[in-house]
């Protein structure tokens, strides 16, 4: 049987997790945050668009589902879609990767050199490659378990539309016993964009949100 699980079936999946648990113990979600670049002091956030990879394009209902689960993050920092036909003022890259810790060493990533390149959804795999600063190498072993952890950790990088100079990037790490894709993900990408436009002084630091119930 298989051990890469279909992208298709993980926000049912998800959910019968959070059910089966009674969603009680979902309270707060603590995230390890790393934000890098220094946003222009008097540039205020104004329209933007979501930028796909060409690896991206080849996968658009997955690179979809990421795209609106960056959403409410990206337009509560202030920015807002630019209108169809007119050109926004940044464009923004959105990428996401979940490891099972309990599975094989597979040297199938979820990205690889760079932002969201979707190359297997949420397969088992503990060896993810690193692209824009990422830590890279083994991220736990094959410890075989009936209650699996999953790492989970989401990136946004900001350019400037006409320039393609990187405005901001940052970065949103944490663990839990869920895959999270359809609750988790969006919370992270919040957390991730909590300290914008400022950036934050320590890198890594704590961002504690609410979680979904």
């Amino acid at each position: 049987m298989s051990r890469a699980i279909r992208l298709a079936a993980l926000a049912a999946a998800t959910a019968a997790t959070l059910l089966a648990t009674g969603c009680a113990s979902f309270n707060q979600l603590n995230n390890e945050v790393s934000t890098f670049g220094a946003w222009p002091a008097q540039r205020a956030p104004t329209t933007y668009v979501f930028e796909r990879l060409p690896s991206q394009q080849t996968r658009p209902q997955q690179a979809q589902m990421l795209e609106d689960s960056a959403r409410q993050a990206v337009e509560g920092a202030g920015f807002a879609p630019a209108a169809e036909g007119s050109a926004p003022d940044v464009t923004i890259q959105v990428g996401a990767r979940i490891v099972e810790t309990d599975g094989y060493p597979y040297d199938d990533p979820f990205w690889y050199g760079g932002f969201g390149v979707w190359h297997r959804p949420f397969g088992r795999f503990a060896r993810p490659y690193g692209g824009f600063g990422w830590r890279g190498g083994y991220w736990g072993g094959p410890a075989y378990s009936d209650f699996p952890s999953y790492q989970r950790e989401v990136a946004l990088l900001i350019r400037d539309k006409r320039s393609g100079e990187p405005l901001y990037e940052s970065r949103a790490q944490n663990e839990g016993s869920t895959i999270g894709v359809a609750t988790i993900l969006p919370k992270m990408f919040v957390a991730a964009l909590k300290d914008f436009p400022a950036g934050a002084a320590t890198n890594p630091h704590r961002i504690t949100i609410e979680a979904p119930r």
